[in-house]
Parts: structure tokens; C-alpha cells; sequence
């Protein structure tokens, strides 16, 4: 950027500036709540360029007259004597007119410069330029000095109005010095504004004989232009969510999900639409696919339980008086919860026969098994016989009983089954994840599965292809540029059509 002040030339840019403002503001009106969101936006965008005024002497540029041009055809005026020598007077200058320093003077210029005899003096209108930035301006004089003991300068004062933007002198060839023919350039830099230039060619001839010689002088601007372009954008974008009592969560969860993973895109009309997110998932699915995966939670239930063996403590049974033969039956009646989708099944199993102490009458006794928690009750009937024989009470081992579970699945009624396959399908939606339910692949996934859900197969059923036609092309070859007609055609053709046509117009006069 070219900042302000800046002396001399600056290096061309673009500087773009972005400043945006956002105001939201909310009403609610009871039925639901209207957001506004203005967003502001102004780009200012600075450009810097050099710019060149060009030749402000050149023949034919508009800033001087032609009697003021560099080619020194004619004397600008000034300060002191001078010539306008040509021929031979110029010297390595050329055959044409050139200017001659002459004066032997030693004063101070009306621009300030000592040791001035002569001058050649004008003013250049510049303000139509309209250089406010600063710059520099650039010069060019041919010049030729035979005499060794004169000398030449060239000062230019630039300036803003009255005031004085610069003001700069060059010697070009000072006293003593034995130059002879050269091309002298240079530059004065200035800031700011410039409407005007005072240019002055002097110096002195000491020896009155031959002058310092010069010819073909130029003065260029170049001068800096900023440029600044400022845009303003306003978006104004109002959401208003009607308030819903009734709404679930799973609602408000969905509609949160929509605007916190899409992106609003602003359409050619003006609107906006929502566009999802595209995670670049390339996971291909297909009708089947879904299908299958809907089917596996039922898959799973179907599995069988692995069996589980329990064990408790029968309770020890005493039998007093002689008998003769123990014959215990355990009879182990299980009332069991019936599962939603599974019954327990529960295997009595006989204990060992105890031996037992000879009683003289027969008992019967009845012992309470300790119940497995997911069993009610159960009982133990213990029958008795007489015998004469004495039997000892032993420890009666501990009975295991096992407990397997069988599969029992009840058949599905329609309902049912189009219950447990959207319960699939939020599943499957889950594990999609808030930003991956948004990309391509998800959505066409999601698709399919409502597609199942509706059992609408046929949706996506293949279209059907139409086979080409065999032999429908033939391996021939048209001719290039030359097609042989077959002349009794185009006779039949053409040849005889002017008779039918004469024959239909001759018959409407008939």
C-alpha cells in the first residue's frame, strides 16, 4: 500500500480489506420465535499503479506550446544572453537547431541557482494529471561542451498550487570539466500533489567563444494512483421455529442435527437451500444389503442359550423304626415364568436309595427342597416299606439337578416384525453418527432403508435393457465424394413427376 506522504514512487499492489459485521436479533410472538441475522460486509479493495505522463515536452503533447517544446527550434526565454546556432554551430548535436549558453554572468537564477549567466526558462501546467499520491519526475538533455571552463545545470521545481512540492538542480557539467558531447538523465521525487513544473536549463560561458551547447530535452512524471473500491453487501437471513408443545425428542434431536451438519447455500434466486455435508464415505449399499441387515436382530434372538447347571442341598431325612425296603421317589413339580420368548425346563432327578434304622411302623415323610430362584416350590414324597433289617443313616450326597433352557420362539405377526425392523432401521441411523448421516452414501443408505421399511422393492429394481439389434448395422462402406446414382430411378423418379404436376394444375381449369 502506498501510504500517505510517501516521497517518490511506491510498488504497484492490491491491498483487499474485508470488514463484516453480524447483528441477530430475536422476537417471539408466542406461536414460535423469529431469529434475524444481518450481516455486513464491506470489502475495500486498494490498488496502487504507477502512471506516466509521458514526453511533457514532446511535439504535439498539449502541455506546451511549440515554441516551448525540447527540440529547441526556439528560445523558451529567461535570464541573460543566448543563441540558437544550427549547422555546424551544434556541433555533435546535429544539423538542426540547437541552444547556446552565452552569457559569462556570474548572478544567482530566478530559481535560486548561483553562478548562472544565462537561463532558458518556462512553466508546464500540469494539473490535469491530478497527481495527489507523490512520484517523481524524470529528465533527459543532450548536451555538448567544448570549452572546458564553462559550465551547465538543470533544475525543475515542482509545485502544489503555490506551495513548493520540490524543488531539485543537477550540474551537469561543471567548471573544469572537459565533458564535450553527453547525454545526461536524473530524477527528483516528490510527495503528495503536483500541479505545475518550472524548468530551467543555465550556466556560464567564460571565454566568450564557444557556449555549452544542448538540445532534445524531455521531463517526464511518474506519479503513484491509488485506487480504492469499497463494496458493501447486506444478507439479511430471518429463521422462525414455531413453538411445538407437542414435539418429542427424537423431533427437536432431528431438526438440530439438519442445521447444526448442513450447509445453507444461497441459490440464483435469491433463497437459500440446505445442502448435506459430504463425509466421502464410498461404502456402496444396496436394496439387499439393508435388507439383511434389518433381518439380523431377529438372527440374534434366535440363538440358544448355553446350558446352566445349578446345585442346592437336598434336606437330610430321618427314618426311625426298622423297615425293609426304602424306596424314596422324589416327585419335583417346577411351575415356571413363562419368557417372552423362551420356557425353562426343569429335569426331575431320583436321589440314591438312603439306608435307614429298622422301624417297627412305616413313616411317610414329606421334605421341602430349598427352591432354585426362578422355581416356585417343590416337593418330596418319601415312601416307606417294613423290613426287618436294620439300615444305618448314612449322609445322603447332595443331588445336582440341571437346569437347560430350551429355545422356544413363537412365530412373529406382521406388526410385530414391521416393529423390530424400524427399531433396525433407527439403529442403522445411529451408528451413521450426526456428521456421517449427512454424506451422499448415507443418505442413499437411509433411503434404502425406508425403501424396505415400505417394502417397496421395486424401487430399485433394475431397469430393463434393450439389446441391440443384431445384423442392424452393416460392415459397408458409402463412397467418398462420389455417390453413383442409379439413373433409371432418378428417371422414374424425376423424370415423370413434371407430367403429374402439370396435370394437377391443368385440372383445376377443367
Amino acid at each position: 500500500m502506498c501510504p500517505s506522504g510517501t516521497v517518490g514512487l511506491c510498488d504497484p499492489t492490491v491491498l483487499e480489506t474485508i470488514v463484516e459485521t453480524v447483528d441477530v436479533t430475536t422476537q417471539n410472538d408466542g406461536a414460535g420465535t423469529l431469529t434475524t441475522t444481518v450481516t455486513t460486509t464491506v470489502t475495500t479493495t486498494d490498488t496502487v499503479t504507477n502512471a506516466d505522463s509521458g514526453d511533457l515536452l514532446a511535439s504535439g503533447s498539449d502541455y506546451v506550446s511549440p515554441s516551448k517544446e525540447g527540440d529547441m527550434d526556439t528560445d523558451w526565454g529567461g535570464q541573460g544572453p543566448a543563441s540558437m546556432p544550427t549547422g555546424s554551430g551544434c556541433g555533435a548535436l546535429g544539423t538542426d537547431k540547437c541552444a547556446s549558453i552565452t552569457g559569462s554572468g556570474n548572478t544567482t537564477s530566478v530559481m535560486g541557482v548561483p553562478n548562472m549567466g544565462t537561463t532558458f526558462k518556462q512553466t508546464i501546467d500540469i494539473s490535469d494529471l491530478n497527481i495527489s499520491s507523490g512520484g517523481k519526475t524524470t529528465y533527459t538533455i543532450k548536451v555538448d561542451k567544448q570549452d572546458a571552463s564553462d559550465s551547465i545545470y538543470m533544475h525543475i521545481t515542482g509545485k502544489d498550487g503555490n506551495t513548493t512540492s520540490f524543488a531539485g538542480t543537477d550540474v551537469l557539467s561543471a567548471t573544469g570539466v572537459s565533458s564535450g558531447y553527453a547525454e545526461y538523465t536524473g530524477s527528483f521525487d516528490f510527495a503528495n500533489s503536483l500541479t505545475s513544473l518550472i524548468v530551467e536549463v543555465g550556466g556560464r560561458d567564460i571565454n566568450l567563444a564557444i557556449g555549452p551547447l544542448f538540445d532534445d530535452v524531455s521531463i517526464n512524471v511518474l506519479y503513484n494512483v491509488v485506487s480504492q473500491i469499497v463494496l458493501q453487501t447486506i444478507t439479511t437471513v430471518e429463521q422462525y421455529v414455531y413453538t411445538n408443545g407437542d414435539a418429542t425428542q427424537e423431533e427437536i434431536d432431528i431438526v438440530k442435527d439438519i442445521f447444526e451438519h448442513n450447509d445453507t447455500i444461497e441459490q440464483p434466486d435469491g433463497s437459500y437451500d440446505l445442502e448435506p455435508i459430504d463425509g466421502g464415505d464410498t461404502n456402496e449399499d444396496s436394496y439387499e444389503s439393508v435388507e439383511l441387515e434389518l433381518e439380523l436382530p431377529d438372527f440374534e434372538m434366535d440363538l440358544e442359550m448355553p446350558e446352566i447347571e445349578v446345585e442346592f442341598d437336598m434336606p437330610d431325612v430321618t427314618v426311625e423304626a426298622p423297615v425293609t425296603v426304602v424306596d424314596v421317589e422324589m416327585e419335583m413339580d417346577v411351575e415356571v415364568t413363562e419368557a417372552p420368548v423362551e420356557e425353562i425346563e426343569v429335569a426331575a432327578v431320583e436321589p440314591e436309595p438312603a439306608e435307614s434304622t429298622p422301624d417297627p411302623e412305616p413313616q411317610e415323610e414329606t421334605a421341602e427342597a430349598k427352591p432354585e430362584p426362578e422355581t416356585k416350590e417343590e416337593e418330596v414324597k418319601v415312601k416307606e416299606e417294613p423290613k426287618k433289617e436294620t439300615v444305618v443313616e448314612k449322609e445322603k450326597p447332595k443331588p445336582t439337578v440341571k437346569v437347560v433352557k430350551k429355545k422356544v420362539t413363537k412365530p412373529k405377526t406382521k406388526v410385530q416384525k414391521k416393529e423390530a425392523k424400524q427399531k433396525a432401521g433407527s439403529k442403522i441411523v445411529k451408528k451413521m453418527g450426526d456428521k456421517g448421516r449427512y454424506d451422499s452414501a448415507n443418505q442413499l443408505k437411509t433411503l434404502i432403508v425406508m425403501q424396505v421399511l415400505g417394502e417397496t422393492k421395486e424401487f430399485f429394481s433394475a431397469q430393463k435393457i434393450i439389446p441391440d439389434t443384431q445384423g442392424f448395422f452393416t460392415s459397408g462402406v458409402v463412397p467418398d465424394a462420389k455417390i453413383n446414382d442409379n439413373n433409371f430411378a432418378s428417371f422414374m423418379l424425376k423424370g415423370k413427376s413434371h407430367v403429374t404436376m402439370n396435370a394437377l394444375i391443368d385440372s383445376q381449369y377443367k
